[in-house]
């Protein structure tokens, strides 16, 4: 990407406009005044005489505080960034131009609800209130960029649903991978990667393993599957106040400004304080006057790839040759010239092997995926969520519910739990066995979905505790198809333990729960690594730390340091003479294949010699360690590897501004805490944070005025303002603010 940066002279003279403190205005152009008070930290607070009118006042603020962040989504939802950002987004744009998610979304609005449409045009028509000033700067991407927003419209809103729910669908990348080396492992060798998948088989889906790699690389990064959240809810039996009280915190990539934007809107007929996401009028997380609710990802399997035979310039299906439907798109390219782009799809969706152009081979692979189902309406179930009073309305709210599948929590102020898992689940004529399959036959065509009263839920359990921290959700027996596979379950066990462990809960326990670090997964795999004798000196010191270790993944210690560096080099050098190119897909720790190799699978290691490979591998560690922070092990810290890293949406990229208006900190955690710490292996001793709690929320049901919320970054999406950053480090330290209509 090439930025000009000469507009960057012009940011000593832009004045911003910030509301520091507390701060009533009234805004013109509304039915009747509306009231908006900020806090210290510029949350929000929104008084007014009619819903539409909250929503224009909130459209407002997004806009004044994260107008770019909404562009950009806007944008990339559109297929439009190389149109500000150049060519270097064009493969983006041809990916989100073949899916077609703002045709499908301006399409969709049609099938909502005449006040959930008023309200997101309510909340277009306060963004573009604030695009049309002329008192105060736009934000200083656009001046950086030599651009000006459009006008927002409810497409735009509608369009970010859509993304969502092909980043919390993360099976179809998984299918791409094992196809890629069907025909490459053995049966047992494909079990040891998915231990819980059904029987894999050996022979790609005709595909071909070059073909699925260059489609893996061909994805965007914004469409990488990043799939992880925890919730909790416990009964009034289970609480000191006697009324239930709700946990949730989301994770999803970090970047600067978070995704998250905290607010409260006070009118007749809406009363609701929480998380709302600048571009989008309704809160998705939060509480009313009666209920709170949470979300985590079910990780169900709602997209599918076929592969398509061709028939002359036509595609093959049970009911014979069939033509393409073709559109063309163009895309407009900063500093280019306008580009051609040919979209064809199939009955199962688009062709999306048309983007590898001769890489595919002539092979035809198209996407079907609930997120690209025409009809859509969660935006209207996130509206009436927003307005439940009990667990009957949360349901009838929920059956709007489209894509991506979530699992709900829920709590009342009448001492209610429940839990229940809305979405579209294709019920397929067979199961796929998650890889690629024939597109002619029909033989795996979806042919309806599981009906919502089928779906997973919960109500009042006995036990008085609910949990999900993604892992499954339904009972074997479970008579529909969610998914073939589920995430490891450490994070779901370790809350239960701690729930398990004391008869009732404040909301200062759940808060403290949410920050907690003991990894599960290293109590499980430390025995094992142990067990392999060490190489040198050096190795003994490190076991002997390792050894006297509790699992505990603090930052100010070097055990957690020591262990995640060990077991990143072990399962690299385990997998990368047996996956080639296919190895960039297992950048994240898999303890169950480490498990299953410490436990005797030693047809991974070189010459059947694992014990040798884990001593090797400690040594790798060791060494990597050692260049990047020096040789005094006691000194070596978790935190000072591994921060948490929020790096800013557009001055990332630019090498003189990126540092400087990056967030950071240090943080604790891995993989699988409940206190998630995520990171991408990477070369070295450098375990950069990329994912984890954005957001965290506790609300107690005995006094839902004293609901407790953290973001991770700011409210603002300015680098100038002093909202910019000032919840980072009440979000490290386990911090919360009150937070109520």
């Amino acid at each position: 990407m090439v930025v000009s940066l000469a507009p960057l002279l012009l940011l000593g003279a832009v004045v911003l406009w910030l509301v520091l403190g507390e701060e009533t205005m009234r805004l013109s152009g509304l039915n009747a005044p509306v009231t908006i008070t900020r806090d210290r930290l510029g949350v929000p607070t929104i008084t007014a005489g009619s819903a539409e009118d909250a929503y224009f006042a909130l459209g407002h603020l997004h806009a004044e505080d994260r107008l770019w962040q909404m562009e950009l989504q806007r944008r990339v939802g559109a297929g439009r960034l190389a149109e500000i950002l150049g060519p270097r987004a064009l493969p983006t744009d041809r990916f989100m131009r073949t899916l077609g998610l703002y045709r499908l979304a301006e399409a969709s609005l049609a099938d909502l609800e005449p006040e959930v449409r008023r309200g997101l045009e309510a909340y277009a028509a306060g963004v573009n209130a604030w695009i049309g000033r002329r008192s105060v700067p736009l934000p200083a991407e656009f001046l950086l960029l030599r651009t000006s927003p459009e006008p927002w419209r409810p497409a735009d809103t509608l369009v970010w649903g859509r993304l969502m729910a092909l980043q919390l669908s993360g099976d179809w990348t998984e299918k791409l991978t094992r196809d890629g080396l069907a025909g490459t492992l053995t049966p047992d060798m494909m079990a040891d990667l998915w231990p819980d998948h059904p029987p894999l088989p050996t022979r790609h889906s005709g595909l071909g393993g070059e073909v699925a790699e260059a489609l893996l690389a061909a994805l965007p990064p914004v469409l990488a599957p990043r799939l992880a959240s925890n919730v909790w809810v416990v009964a009034g039996s289970r609480s000191q106040s006697g009324k239930p009280i709700l946990a949730n915190d989301p994770h999803l990539e970090f970047h600067a400004p978070i995704l998250w934007y905290l607010a409260s809107l006070s009118a007749p007929g809406l009363e609701v304080a929480g998380a709302t996401v600048p571009g989008v009028p309704f809160h998705l997380l939060g509480h009313n006057r009666d209920i709170a609710w949470g979300c985590t990802t079910t990780h169900s399997d709602t997209i599918d790839l076929f592969v398509e035979q061709a028939d002359g310039d036509g595609y093959l299906s049970p009911e014979g040759r069939l033509a393409f439907r073709q559109r063309q798109e163009i895309l407009k390219v900063a500093g280019g010239d306008p580009e051609p782009l040919l979209v064809r799809e199939t009955r199962h969706g688009p062709v999306i092997s048309d983007l590898l152009a001769d890489k595919a081979g002539g092979r035809i692979l198209a996407l079907s995926a609930t997120a690209l189902a025409p009809r859509q309406l969660s935006a209207q179930a996130l509206w009436k969520v927003n307005r439940a009073t009990d667990w009957r309305d949360f349901n009838a709210a929920l059956e709007d519910f489209d894509a991506p599948q979530q699992n709900f929590a829920y709590a009342d102020r009448a001492g209610h739990i429940g839990m229940v898992s809305p979405g579209r689940v294709p019920i397929r004529r067979q199961p796929t066995g998650g890889l690629p399959r024939p597109g002619w036959s029909g033989e795996f065509d979806w042919i309806g979905w599981v009906p919502y009263q089928d779906l997973p839920r919960q109500f009042d359990p006995p036990s008085g505790i609910i949990v999900n921290a993604n892992n499954k959700v339904v009972p074997e027996g479970y008579p529909h198809h969610l998914a073939d596979s589920w995430p490891e379950p450490y994070r779901a066990r370790r809350i239960g333990q701690r729930l398990d462990a004391a008869p009732r809960h404040s909301a200062r326990d759940m808060a403290a729960l949410q920050m907690d670090r003991l990894s599960l997964m290293a109590v499980e795999l430390k025995p094992l690594l142990l067990a392999a004798r060490p190489l040198d000196r050096r190795s003994a010191a490190a076991r002997t730390l390792i050894e006297a270790w509790d699992g505990e993944m603090t930052p100010e210690r070097p055990e957690p340091l020591i262990f995640q560096a060990w077991i990143n080099a072990l399962q690299h050098d385990l997998l990368a003479p047996w996956l080639g190119g296919q190895l960039s897909a297992f950048r994240q720790v898999r303890p169950r294949f480490l498990k299953a190799v410490l436990s005797g699978r030693d047809v991974w290691c070189r010459d059947g010699d694992c014990p040798t490979m884990v001593g090797k591998a400690l040594i790798t560690a060791l060494d990597g360690i050692s260049r990047q922070y020096g040789e005094d092990m006691a000194s070596w810290r978790w935190g000072k590897a591994h921060r948490a890293e929020f790096d800013a949406l557009l001055y990332g990229y630019l090498p003189l501004l990126g540092p400087l208006t990056r967030l950071s900190a240090e943080a604790g955690g891995d993989d699988f805490t409940v206190q998630r710490g995520s990171y991408v292996m990477e070369q070295g001793a450098v375990f950069r944070q990329v994912h984890g709690a954005g957001l965290r929320a506790v609300y107690d049901l005995a006094d839902l005025d004293d609901s407790r919320m953290v973001i991770a970054t700011g409210q603002s999406g300015s680098p100038l303002s002093a909202h910019w950053g000032d919840f980072l480090e009440l979000w490290r330290q386990g911090g919360m603010i009150r937070l109520k209509p």
